[in-house]
This record gives C-alpha cells, sequence and structure tokens, in this order.
C-alpha cells in the first residue's frame, strides 16, 4: 500500500511515579534523516532508537521528542543554588552598572532556566526502558497509520492524474489524420505560390519521408507503458515513492517529444494539458514513502 511520508504519532504511559510521553513526525526528504531530543538518562539509548526508528519509517525527515515528567510529590523539586547564585551575581552586576535598573522583585530568577530541577533518576532501570520502548512502537505505529491514510489520498491523486494524461492520449489520435492532410495542404500550396513545376510523384516520397519524422506513434505507445508502469508500481511495491518519481521522468520525456513532433495546434494544447497534470504528478510523487 502507498504510504505518504508526512506523518504524527504520540503516545505515553506512567512508570516508577513517571509519565513518559513520546511524539514523532516526519516529513518527505530523499533519504532517512532523524532528530532525537532525549532527557540526559535516556542518552544511552539514542543509537537503539534511532535503529528503530530508520527500520519502521524507512525514508522521509523524522523527529522524535521523549519527555518525563515527575508524578510524584513536589518534595523532589529542589533548588539548584549554584545557578541560582550564577544568576543573581551577573543581574547585580548589570544592575550595579546602570545598564539595567535594579528589579523590585528579585522573585523572577526562580523561573529562570535550570534554577527549579525535579530530582533525577542517576539511571535507567530495564523496567523503565521496557516501558519506554513500547511507547515509541506506539507512537510509530500511530504514525505509521497516519501515513497509510495519507498514502490513499496520494493514491486517489495519482489514478486520477494518470486516467486524465491516458484520455488525453486518447484524443491525439483524433487530430493526427488531420495533421498529415494539413501538413500536405500547405506544402502543395506553397509550391503552387512559387509557380514553380515539379514533380509529383518526387514531391509524394519527399511528403512521406517528411511525415515519418512527424510520426509519434511510438511515442504514443511508450507513454501508455510508462502510465500503466507506473500504476502498477504504485500498487504492487511496498515503498515506490522513488521509483514513481524515475517513471514520472519518462512520462515527462515523451509528453515533451510528443509536443515537439505534434505540429499542430490542437494537438500541442493537449499536451500542455497533459504536462499540467504531470506537473501536479511530480508535485506529489515527493510526498511518497
Amino acid at each position: 500500500m502507498l504510504q505518504s511520508m508526512t506523518g504524527y504519532g504520540k503516545a505515553s504511559c506512567e512508570t516508577e511515579g513517571k509519565r513518559i510521553t513520546v511524539e514523532v513526525k516526519s516529513l518527505n526528504s530523499k533519504q532517512m534523516d532523524i532528530s532525537t531530543r532525549l532527557p540526559y538518562l535516556f542518552r544511552s539509548k539514542d543509537i537503539e532508537i534511532r535503529n528503530l526508528l530508520a527500520r519502521r519509517l524507512v525514508r522521509g525527515k523524522v523527529d522524535l521528542i521523549l519527555v518525563v515528567e515527575n508524578l510524584e510529590s513536589a518534595s523532589d523539586v529542589h533548588i539548584n543554588e549554584t545557578v541560582l547564585e550564577s544568576y543573581y551575581r551577573q543581574m547585580k552586576h548589570l544592575c550595579d552598572s546602570n545598564i539595567v535598573p535594579e528589579p523590585k522583585d528579585w522573585g523572577f530568577l526562580f523561573r529562570m532556566p535550570e534554577v527549579m530541577r525535579q530530582q533525577e533518576l542517576e539511571e535507567l532501570s530495564d523496567d523503565m526502558w521496557t516501558a519506554t520502548l513500547k511507547t515509541i512502537d506506539e507512537a510509530v505505529n500511530r504514525l505509521v497509520d497516519f501515513r497509510s491514510q495519507e498514502g490513499l489520498s496520494l493514491q486517489a491523486v495519482f489514478d486520477e492524474k494518470v486516467h486524465n494524461i491516458a484520455s488525453l492520449l486518447r484524443q491525439v489520435d483524433v487530430y493526427e489524420k488531420e495533421r498529415v492532410e494539413k501538413i500536405k495542404g500547405r506544402m502543395r500550396e506553397q509550391l503552387e505560390n512559387l509557380g514553380a513545376e515539379y514533380d509529383k510523384n518526387r514531391f509524394e516520397q519527399e511528403l512521406i519521408f517528411y511525415i515519418e519524422k512527424l510520426d509519434v506513434s511510438e511515442e504514443k505507445n511508450r507513454l501508455r507503458n510508462h502510465l500503466k508502469y507506473f500504476t502498477e508500481t504504485m500498487n504492487g511495491e511496498e515503498t515506490p515513492g522513488k521509483k514513481l518519481g524515475f517513471i514520472a521522468q519518462e512520462i515527462g520525456r515523451e509528453v515533451n517529444t510528443l509536443g515537439s513532433k505534434s505540429n499542430h495546434s490542437e494537438m500541442q494544447i493537449l499536451v500542455v494539458r497533459m504536462k499540467d497534470e504531470l506537473e501536479q504528478i511530480k508535485e506529489q510523487v515527493l510526498n511518497a514513502l
């Protein structure tokens, strides 16, 4: 099933007097790009977490945030006197130097970073890590579900655009015979306007050679095959995003060649409409896993 690279998942658990919350989000990227924000207690598990994300999510710009909150009483909160004193000395120096006015209430210092801290565990227990790992896995599952839902929307867009290009391609057939007759008529008219005599048999031979150069049968066949291959790849592979991008490039080449050979205003309008549909495919395929 086609998946989007865009997704979001969140999960939490409670263990050993702590609430552990995990958020994972992903955006489109050519490669796997993982960023993690972990409390100090979990730093030793960073590589293991990254390996889990790479294995499950395959590709994309992935951000994971892990937050640990204390569920127990406020007695676990303590004042970091060293940090508080440092803030006070620096602020007092600024006041004495008349750089800033002296505050009426110094209570704001207690809201400065790292002044009020919860007592942290010195070591990550096996039970807490097992619970955390399950929570990460649950958050990733929810992200994958999100990706799958977005993938259904992508698939609907691709089906519509491929169908539209195929429909426009069928309309090309209507103008092909008319195009040849117009070319013949235009060339005969130009020769007659010159008032020169010419060998009609030779003219027909040269005309056939010229029209063969403008023949688009091969381009139409290749374009049909590319459209079919795009749909088969989208429906048949687990992570077809990159391949779909390559196929879209091949579709673009055939559409461009069709346009350069068309030599007919109505056919060129159809080609422009094909390019518009294809451009929308290329924009969306960047987000396909």
